[in-house]
């Protein structure tokens, strides 16, 4: 009875294992684009930008 649970406690792990390892992975791959895509719209609208530091060249225009 004791082997059994050793063996149910190893596949158990090794599930979570994998589940955990790869999880990050998927993530990352399906949320690249997503990324990509709101960068280039707040690039090109000028949009979601924090002004931080000195004034710019392009402030004193306005």
């Amino acid at each position: 009875m004791t082997i059994e649970y050793v063996l149910l406690m190893i596949c158990i792990f090794g599930i979570g294992l994998k589940f955990f390892a790869s999880a990050p992975m998927d993530a990352f791959k399906e949320a690249g684009p997503r990324l990509g895509a709101r960068v280039e719209v707040h690039l090109a609208t000028g949009t979601g930008f924090k002004h931080q530091g000195k004034s710019h060249r392009w402030d004193e225009a306005q």
